[in-house]
């Protein structure tokens, strides 16, 4: 609508609008989340839940309104009939720029329960945006390097041990848990770097998703498959404020997740080795939908 704009304008514009409504629906987040906090009551938590997920619902409704009012996109969204915002999902994609987060809420947003984002524990000090994650029940988590398990032994599965009970949190009420299974944004450098045998894709990272799956298997109803494509190129968040993607592509494929794919990463190793195999597996499969999606050349 306001496509006529110079990208800069546009840009500003669009990242205006963020922060307005960002402040505005956090003026009603905090509060609840407060009294949430002081009254440890488990049904009233629940209702609390209930309440603050549909005021985010609202928040990303509102950015959506922005993207449609700033950007002229071409959007070609496949997979999403017959979702239910009463179901437990996974939802696995592939990950090029922090646009990505914007089009997963606009494709999902009043389709599947609200996205939850495994996010760093240092992300907390964000200004608003921290306390806006923790008052959702964002599961904040604190990853160890090999080096540092190495010289402090005694903190082996700490991560497993936090990511469970992040999810003991999700049982209540119905959640779509998000993870971008490649760890970090797609680059050409890092393709190189990684040798990736994939040609649109980084190396999958499997830990992470196994020890979801370990978590919530009970729970979650389906996989949602996700493969999001720019065919003019992925742009970083700025650029794409700023109009310079024209069109976008994603695909969404449902599955079960079966119990083969619940299982204790760490301490099974056949297990761990069928979990990797059907990974790469599942990865290849990405991979050719992301060239099929992106078109010739």
């Amino acid at each position: 609508m306001l496509s006529f704009l110079p990208g800069p304008v546009r840009g500003s514009l669009s990242f205006l609008l963020i922060v307005v409504n960002t402040l505005f629906w956090a003026s009603f987040l905090f509060p609840v989340s407060f009294i949430k906090l002081i009254i440890p009551v488990g049904g009233f938590r629940k209702l609390c839940n209930v309440v603050l997920d549909g005021i985010a619902t609202n928040w990303i409704a509102c950015n959506n309104l922005n993207l449609r009012l700033t950007n002229d996109i071409e959007w070609e969204v496949t997979g999403v009939d017959g979702l239910a915002r009463e179901e437990w999902y996974l939802v696995l994609s592939n990950h090029q720029s922090w646009s990505d987060i914007l089009v997963l809420q606009k494709v999902f947003n009043r389709k599947i329960p609200f996205l939850k984002f495994f996010i760093k524990k240092e992300l907390i000090w964000v200004p608003v945006l921290g306390l806006a994650w923790w008052a959702l029940d964002y599961p904040f988590m604190k990853r160890y390097s090999k080096e540092f398990l190495e010289k402090n032994p005694h903190l082996k599965g700490k991560d497993l041990e936090t990511t469970k009970k992040a999810c003991e949190k999700f049982r209540s009420i119905p959640v779509s848990i998000m993870n971008f299974v490649e760890g970090t944004r797609f680059t050409a450098e890092k393709h190189a770097k990684q040798e990736s045998p994939y040609t649109r894709l980084l190396k999958p990272r499997a830990a992470g998703t196994a020890i979801v799956m370990y978590a919530m298997g009970e729970q979650i109803n389906s996989i949602l498959d996700v493969t999001i494509a720019y065919p003019e190129g992925a742009r970083d968040i700025w650029e794409f404020l700023c109009g310079k993607v024209g069109k976008v592509r994603v695909d969404v494929k449902s599955m079960p997740l079966g119990d083969e794919l619940v299982g204790d990463y760490f301490e099974d190793p056949e297990f761990r080795e069928r979990f990797h195999e059907w990974l790469n597996s599942f990865w290849a499969d990405k991979d050719q939908r992301m060239e099929k999606l992106l078109g010739p050349g």
